[in-house]
C-alpha cells in the first residue's frame, strides 16, 4: 500500500456511531503505528475485526492471549506478534479500567488536546508515531 492509510480506506465511520469509529481508527493506528508493512498491518485490522469480530474493548479483552496472538499472526503480522498480543490487552484493559471502556473516556478525563494525546503516549504501545495516526482523523471527531 503506498497509499497513506485512512479511517475511509478501512470502511470506519464516525458519524452513526462516534465511539465505535474512534476504537477502530485507534486499533488501526495501534497496529500501522508499529514498524511493520502497511499492508500486513491492515491486513491484520482486518482479521481481527472483520474476521473475528473483535471491534470494542470488551470483545478484544476477552480473548485469550494464544487467540490474539493467533490472529495477529493470521495477518501475517508475525514480527511482534507476542508482544503486540500483550500490548493490545494491556491497551483495552486500561480503557476499560480507566476510561470506562471508551476512547471518548480518555477524551472527557482529558483537560485539552495535549493531555489528550499524552493520555494517549500513556497507555502501552502507543508511542508518537501512533498518536499522530489517530489523530490525524480523530480530532475531527473529538476537537
Amino acid at each position: 500500500m503506498s497509499a497513506r492509510i485512512t479511517a475511509r480506506t478501512l470502511g470506519i465511520e464516525f458519524t452513526h456511531d462516534p465511539e465505535k469509529g474512534l476504537f477502530l481508527w485507534l486499533l488501526a493506528s495501534f497496529l500501522i503505528g508499529k514498524r511493520i508493512q502497511a499492508d500486513i498491518a491492515v491486513n491484520t485490522w482486518r482479521v481481527i475485526v472483520e474476521r473475528h469480530g473483535c471491534d470494542t474493548p470488551l470483545k478484544l479483552g476477552q480473548c485469550t492471549h494464544r487467540e490474539r496472538v493467533a490472529m495477529l499472526r493470521e495477518g501475517h503480522y508475525t514480527r511482534y506478534d507476542e508482544s503486540t498480543a500483550e500490548r493490545l490487552l494491556a491497551l483495552v484493559n486500561t480503557l476499560r479500567r480507566d476510561y470506562h471502556g471508551q476512547v471518548s473516556g480518555i477524551h472527557l478525563a482529558s483537560a485539552d488536546r495535549h493531555d489528550f494525546e499524552k493520555r494517549l503516549l500513556a497507555l502501552k504501545g502507543i508511542g508518537p508515531k501512533t498518536v499522530e495516526i489517530f489523530m490525524r482523523e480523530a480530532a475531527e471527531v473529538l476537537y
